[in-house]
């Protein structure tokens, strides 16, 4: 072979070569920055209050698995000013995970003097940043309530969708919430009591919970979408960590009527899942259960969340205990495909596997 040619040949595998390890040391250092930001915002996690429990990084472990959510963060002189946690099941997806009513960008808090207009221009700047940060193809995710100015998305071509949940305020204040209730609420709570005998413990077991849960879907002939298993690691974490239970409501015989699992924080509690035994529908435990839930739910929080329904029958149900109408978005840009889906689902299958 003359020089001249071996030269080139040789100076074309070294490019080669050049360029693959310049691409390694890209993903590398991808990783690395990855690692590095969960870190931190496993960090900020376990100072910052204002944290909701959802976007939470224990939380999001045991609903996402600790491989499949990340989190873009935006900082300034060692500060974070805003976290975006993310649920990717799948390259380029973005979506919400089980067992989680809302997650979105987290705000560091300002000092109470800041202005409305000067805060909602910092946000906004935080927002276009970190939309600037985020590549993937199909975006969906709930915001908590208390972020209220979607514009950033919009101007980048996103959707959004109100969605309502319900609140109750001043959990301790006991005679106003009652107030508060639908009368046939009220008789309902009554008559589990004294006309059903049925007394609300909790510590219910999960089995139990996810059998009287499945009961419940059985008898509305739907299917539950939501894996069992998460359940289950999601109320053992909740109750390691004191920040969640299972109220039950038993009659005299010891069986189970209807049980509720709830979460907290010092921001609010929230009603995660319930179910109720259809041959005890008329007993009215599932109220009185929530009732009491709430009550013992008020040495933490002063807040109750019931998560909200866009479904008629469970829209009214809360509707009638009193709760407070609260608006929250749903923003969401491209469309997830059978392919994605089918993908999804069987990686979700083996991680339950193993």
């Amino acid at each position: 072979m003359p020089p001249k040619e071996w030269d080139y040949k040789k100076n074309a595998i070294f490019a080669e070569i050049a360029y693959c390890l310049s691409v390694i040391s890209v993903i590398i250092n991808g990783i690395d920055f990855r690692r590095m930001s969960k870190e931190k915002y496993r960090a900020l996690c376990q100072t910052e209050e204002s944290i909701p429990i959802f976007s939470q990084d224990w939380w999001l472990d045991v609903v996402c698995g600790e491989a499949n959510w990340d989190v873009l963060l935006i900082e300034k002189n060692d500060r974070i000013l805003a976290a975006w946690p993310l649920y990717i099941p799948l390259r380029g997806v973005v979506t919400m995970p089980p067992y989680t009513q809302t997650m979105g960008v987290w705000f560091a808090p300002t000092s109470d003097d800041t202005k409305y207009h000067s805060t909602l221009e910092k946000r906004q700047a935080l927002c276009n940043q970190l939309i600037e940060k985020l590549k993937t193809r199909v975006f969906l995710q709930n915001f908590n309530y208390a972020f209220t100015d979607w514009l950033p998305f919009y101007w980048k071509g996103y959707k959004q969708t109100t969605r309502y949940t319900y609140l109750l305020k001043d959990l301790n204040n006991r005679n106003v919430l009652r107030e508060n209730m639908n009368r046939q609420m009220r008789r309902n709570i009554r008559d589990a009591r004294n006309k059903f005998n049925i007394e609300v413990k909790s510590g219910v077991a999960a089995d139990s919970f996810i059998q009287i849960q499945d009961q419940t879907f059985e008898r509305q002939r739907l299917r539950n979408k939501q894996d069992p298993h998460v359940l289950r690691h999601l109320i053992a974490a909740c109750r390691e960590r004191k920040q969640g239970d299972i109220w039950g409501g038993y009659d005299s015989d010891g069986q189970l009527h209807a049980a509720a699992f709830v979460v907290w924080q010092k921001r609010s509690a929230y009603y995660i899942a319930g179910g109720g035994n259809p041959s005890f529908r008329h007993s009215g435990a599932h109220s009185l259960v929530l009732w009491e839930a709430i009550k013992q739910v008020s040495q933490y929080t002063d807040t109750f969340d019931f998560e909200g329904s866009m479904l008629p029958g469970v829209e009214r149900f809360f509707r009638e205990f009193g709760g407070v109408q609260t608006p929250y978005f749903a923003v969401s840009k491209g469309k997830i495909g059978l392919l994605d889906r089918a993908i999804i689902k069987l990686s979700k299958a083996y991680r339950c596997k193993t």
